[in-house]
């Protein structure tokens, strides 16, 4: 495919990530002025709110500066007139992360995926800083670098992800696969480390991940009372009760975070002195956000084994590239798998997933407020120890035994797959 046409392709994926991200914010905010105060909106306010948000949600802090009058009719502090808030409702960037790598993958296929990369980068970059430049605010400023740059990294490294992923299996007839040729003169059972740990690595953590999740899916029915109660404490109409749920869906990615840290161990922190963990919570004055309503109010001995997860994830993941790694042997001839390859591999697989960990944490950690609410969140560096080392062993266990313990797994796996298969024939 010719460059420019790549270039266009790419730079178009890009303008449509950046129109729909601010559309999702625009048009609740345009419905919400219609229903409560009628008339033509007043785009002069609504369209610099709809970028602050947007911002945010590709991770820029907003540095707020309430007016005296509003302390005065809410009853706050004075010091809590002016504060930073970092804290993202991170669904906005997880689906420009997923828009991205598609785009990247697409842009692959055209075989000009540096081309399509840059195009999607520097529309992104223009997009933001229109944004920015049209969205003068009073209330709530940002840094004009971090404003441009934020959102185009959140856009560009997922492209550039996706791009390089593909390349390396698809090939790119370039510098992935030139890099991709010098991993192929590694002896038999070293040259399949690469690929092996980074596909190990994410299927441990999208195992933890997934965990994660099903937490918190536990938690709606066990502390939905808390939570309906938080919702009448608000004393919303149905408009804002809606407002307030898609408020708190935009940071359900950062929920899972959090439940990420908590499953590992280390936990996470609601304000400066308080902690979320498995053992023990230990919680101050917390805003009216129905969503804190789900979680725990004690800690139990009998929660730690919520850090069996991970290691189950890491098992999962040792027992996939295991699977994978006889298969490569088996196809090169080989009738042993070397040993040092195997903990190499182990070892891979932790290191992604400790990284992973580390940067969830960081992603879902920040600032919600004045004084003790700065400090919100996951620590990154307890998070990817306590991931690494869980992930570790569950990778290590399954990837480290004796060839015949793994081989019953296999040949389970084997019968209940024939046993679907049979059902459905029979269907």
């Amino acid at each position: 495919m010719h460059r420019l046409l790549v270039a266009l392709l790419a730079a178009l994926d890009a303008a449509v990530a950046a129109i729909v991200g601010l559309a999702a914010v625009l048009v609740p905010l345009l419905l919400m002025w219609v229903f409560t105060f009628g008339g033509v909106a007043d785009w002069q306010g609504l369209w610099p709110a709809t970028v602050r948000i947007w911002q945010l949600g590709n991770l820029v802090p907003l540095a707020l500066t309430l007016h005296d009058d509003f302390l005065v009719e809410t009853g706050l502090p004075e010091g809590a007139g002016s504060f930073v808030l970092s804290l993202a409702p991170l669904a906005f960037a997880v689906l420009v992360a997923v828009f991205a790598a598609r785009s990247g993958r697409r842009a692959l296929g055209s075989g000009r995926w540096l081309t399509g990369v840059a195009a999607g980068t520097g529309t992104t970059a223009l997009a933001a800083l229109i944004a920015n430049v049209t969205a003068g605010n009073p209330v709530a400023a940002v840094d004009p670098w971090l404003a441009v740059l934020l959102p185009t990294l959140v856009y560009a490294v997922p492209m550039l992800l996706g791009a390089v992923t593909g390349a390396w299996s698809e090939g790119d007839e370039g510098l992935v696969d030139r890099l991709h040729d010098l991993a192929d003169r590694l002896p038999s059972g070293w040259r399949e480390l690469p690929a092996l740990a980074a596909r190990g690595g994410g299927i441990a953590l999208a195992g933890v991940i997934g965990f994660a999740a099903l937490a918190i899916a536990v938690a709606v029915p066990l502390r939905g009372g808390e939570a309906i109660a938080l919702y009448e404490a608000s004393q919303v109409d149905l408009l804002g009760a809606i407002l307030l749920t898609l408020a708190q869906l935009a940071y359900l990615p950062t929920m899972i975070g959090w439940a990420v840290a908590w499953m590992a161990g280390p936990g996470f922190a609601l304000g400066a002195g308080t902690g979320v963990t498995p053992v023990a919570t230990q919680l101050g004055v917390l805003p009216g956000v129905p969503m804190l309503g789900l979680l725990p109010e004690n800690g139990s001995p009998l929660l730690l084994l919520s850090v069996l997860a991970p290691v189950v994830a890491g098992a999962l993941a040792g027992w996939g590239v295991r699977t994978a790694f006889r298969a490569e042997a088996r196809a090169e001839g080989a009738d042993h798998e070397p040993v040092a390859p195997r903990a190499l591999l182990a070892a891979g697989i932790a290191l992604i997933a400790g990284a992973g960990g580390a940067l969830i944490a960081a992603l879902t950690s920040g600032s919600m407020g004045p004084d003790r609410l700065a400090h919100v969140g996951p620590e990154p560096g307890a998070v990817a120890l306590a991931v690494g080392l869980e992930v570790l062993l569950g990778a290590a266990t399954l990837l480290l035994t004796p060839r015949s313990y793994t081989s019953r797994l296999d040949r389970l796996a084997s019968g209940w797959a024939d046993e679907d298969a049979d059902h459905a024939r029979t269907r």
